[in-house]
């Protein structure tokens, strides 16, 4: 067995599948997953500089730049002038996108708390079992 190899074939289709089934029971916006993971950021650490947001993104602030003007067109990001540095702007979730993202987090515990709940309990204690595996992995990733 390659756990690597199998792990890394069933990461993209499981984050898809919990999306979509997220998506479906909500009846919620397609919204791209980086999208997503850019509104967690700000929600979590907002208002950031875009070079704050693509740090904590791991991408260039190009792409934060290019998510950014689609995101805000779409009234999902608000940008303020940066108290910091009048050549820079702060960017923070607007209201709506908040409401948005509560309801994505709700909505994907709820639908994995019901997929979880149809395995065989053997399964369920492997997977409860691996979680603190899979954090430890995603820290050694990121490291």
């Amino acid at each position: 067995m390659d756990t690597a190899a199998d792990l890394s074939r069933l990461l993209g289709p499981l984050r898809r599948a919990v999306l979509r089934s997220t998506r479906a029971a909500e009846g919620l916006p397609d919204l791209p997953d980086a999208q997503i993971e850019l509104l967690r950021v700000l929600s979590a650490d907002g208002p950031l500089g875009t070079r704050a947001v693509a740090e904590r993104l791991r991408v260039s602030p190009s792409t934060v730049s290019n998510l950014v003007r689609t995101m805000a067109a779409a009234g999902l990001v608000e940008r303020h002038a940066s108290t910091t540095d009048l050549r820079a702007v702060d960017l923070s979730v607007s209201p709506g996108a908040s409401e948005l993202l509560d309801r994505y987090d709700r909505a994907s515990r709820e639908t994995l708390e019901q997929a979880v709940d149809r395995l065989p309990p053997g399964d369920r204690d492997a997977l409860t079992a691996a979680l603190p595996a899979l954090a430890r992995l995603v820290t050694a990733l990121e490291g």
